[in-house]
């Protein structure tokens, strides 16, 4: 079996990589307008039930990543395509729902005086930063998988999954954190 890519593929492959730059530098770009730059659109009350929506959607895709591994490592094909396409779903449910809560809402921020701000920050920028990272991970490792180049698919997925995990972990721990902090 030969390693060399065939210019098609390699001419697929380079329209993927700039589309997904293109996706995840656009995302980065609303994300940091919506939460830095712009104010609020409506009530600050508005849309309340999002957040718990969103931690939710984080605790499931969590569980589903969690579950799709050991599917994998079982050789459970079908179930572990089935599990990483709903952690997918919940994490894409997650950032639509993320968005609007915060295009109504604006930022939440941690209050000063409370306590453990500083593991709140820490984890905080941790997630955020990291969810940066793994947005066109999770993209390049579906793609490998769709275009059924699976070793390459792999090798991604070693680090695709232990980021995207922590990332939706971590997501559900802001929230509590923030909730437990805020009352």
């Amino acid at each position: 079996m030969s390693s060399a890519v065939s210019p098609a593929r390699e001419g697929s492959d380079r329209a993927f990589y700039l589309a997904n730059a293109a996706i995840s530098l656009a995302a980065v770009a609303l994300l940091g307008w919506i939460l830095v730059l712009r104010e609020p659109a409506g009530d600050t009350g508005a849309l309340a039930f999002m957040p718990a929506v969103n931690a939710t959607m984080n605790g499931i895709a969590a569980s589903c990543l969690a579950a799709g591994w050991i599917a994998i490592k079982r050789g459970k094909r079908d179930l572990h395509r089935a599990l990483m396409l709903s952690a997918f779903g919940a994490s894409a449910v997650f950032l639509v729902g993320y968005l609007v809560y915060h295009w109504v809402h604006g930022d939440t921020r941690y209050p000063e005086g409370a306590p453990l701000r500083g593991l709140y920050l820490g984890v905080l920028a941790s997630h955020v930063v990291l969810s940066i990272v793994v947005f066109p991970m999770i993209l390049a490792t579906f793609w490998f998988a769709l275009r059924n180049r699976f070793a390459t698919h792999r090798k991604l997925a070693r680090w695709t999954l232990p980021i995207w995990l922590y990332v939706s972990v971590t997501g559900v721990a802001v929230f509590l954190m923030l909730r437990l902090a805020i009352g």
